[in-house]
């Protein structure tokens, strides 16, 4: 008797629910709730219910990577913490999409952070360093291509370069190397860079209609791949070698 009667009263509210009617809100209410740090016996609950999401992000974030040997830092248009992240994404770049690449680029506007000490390297200062979850992509251009998005580069101060070197003279980038090697304008080249660049971001306009190659992969992956390779090898990372950007103007 109790379904049967369940069973009509679900066959009412169908019907109900059925006929043609508009239901608009009246009134909205608006409420503020807090969290008082000085009223801890208060929010246990809802401390107990994060605890465990807290306790899970801390312990990966405290992974140890490696140790760092020398200070890395950030500067203007080189510097030794930018010459580190690129020759990260060059190497990995080659080894994750199984290529040569001949260069990859790092804007100094996406490091976001001043100085790695020296001393160990944990996941979480990565996500420090590269908090942002930019792809790495590649594409493939001429030298005369290669040459406008190295001007346009050299226009707005330089960027950290792996792979190559490059001088600023009146704002354009003279004495182009790439692989030790003079710049040939109908010889093709490979570059590793964010899709953030590729896709126009930093006032970068010149590769914007290029093909670009991406699998999906993070750049900051490719630090913390890059960085835990000296930490297997039980490795001490040193400083970059190498004069990459010279500013002569």
């Amino acid at each position: 008797m109790i379904r049967r009667m369940s069973l009509y009263i679900l066959i009412a509210c169908f019907a109900v629910s059925c006929s043609p009617k508009h239901f608009a809100p009246t009134q909205l209410n608006v409420y503020n709730y807090g969290m008082d740090a000085t009223k801890q016996g208060e929010q246990t609950g809802m401390k107990a219910f994060l605890q465990p999401y807290a306790d899970s992000v801390n312990n990966s974030m405290n992974i140890f990577l490696a140790n760092l040997d020398s200070p890395l830092t950030k500067s203007w248009p080189e510097c030794s913490l930018g010459s580190f992240m690129t020759d990260a994404y060059l190497e990995m770049a080659k080894k994750k999409f199984g290529k040569q690449v001949d260069m990859a680029f790092m804007n100094t506007g996406g490091i976001r952070m001043n100085q790695l000490t020296p001393g160990p390297i944990t996941k979480g200062k990565i996500y420090e360093l590269m908090p942002f979850d930019n792809l790495m992509v590649l594409v493939e251009m001429d030298g005369v291509q290669l040459q406008g998005f190295l001007d346009q580069i050299a226009s707005r101060g330089g960027w950290p370069v792996s792979g190559g070197s490059y001088t600023i003279a009146d704002k354009k980038a003279t004495n182009v190397l790439v692989n030790g090697k003079p710049l040939i304008s109908t010889q093709k080249y490979t570059i590793a860079t964010s899709d953030y660049v590729a896709n126009g971001g930093d006032d970068n306009s010149v590769i914007k209609t290029l093909v670009q190659q991406n699998i999906g992969y993070l750049q900051r992956d490719a630090i913390i791949e890059y960085v835990s390779e000296f930490g297997k090898q039980n490795k001490g990372i040193g400083k970059p070698t190498g004069e990459r950007v010279i500013r002569v103007d």
